[in-house]
């Protein structure tokens, strides 16, 4: 079987080291209107800045607080581990697990983004954009290890 886009197993826990804590995290600070723009501030390279009452500029430094692009960075990779990294055994039922768990995830992601854009406006609209960034890696996750919580309990009841 062909598996060699997939990371190893061990990453998966490295995943779940990260993917865990930055979500909860990015869901207390987000829910809590927290400012994140007043931690860990520092002067970042950026290709591109559109300021409120400023001009855009381009190819620049400025000082900007990095703790929610750290936060969104270490949610995304976690989810990439996790959803990614070969199972302890990888065989190819698996692999069709993985694939139709990566469809159904892609179908209902798009689906809830077309929902949103009918029926969300406004600034609110960012927050579902910016919920889109990760949750394409959440729903895949979610059904993926749900198939396999399925696929183990049937074999366990066949037993």
């Amino acid at each position: 079987m062909n598996t060699h886009f997939l990371f190893a197993n061990r990453y998966k826990k490295i995943g779940w080291i990260l993917f865990i804590p930055s979500l909860i995290l990015g869901f207390v600070l987000f829910f809590s209107k927290y400012d994140f723009d007043n931690h860990f501030k520092m002067n970042v390279f950026a290709l591109f800045s559109d300021n409120v009452l400023s001009k855009p500029t381009y190819f620049t430094f400025e000082e900007n607080g990095v703790l929610d692009e750290i936060i969104l960075i270490f949610i995304i990779v976690g989810a990439i581990l996790i959803g990614f990294s070969k199972t302890k055994n990888e065989d190819e039922f698996i692999s069709k697990i993985r694939y139709e768990s990566l469809v159904w995830a892609t179908y209902f992601n798009f689906g809830l983004m077309i929902v949103a854009t009918l029926f969300i406006y406004g600034f609110q609209y960012l927050n579902v954009l910016l919920a889109n960034v990760f949750a394409m890696l959440l729903f895949f996750i979610i059904r993926f290890h749900y198939m396999i919580y399925k696929l183990n309990k049937s074999l366990k009841d066949d037993e």
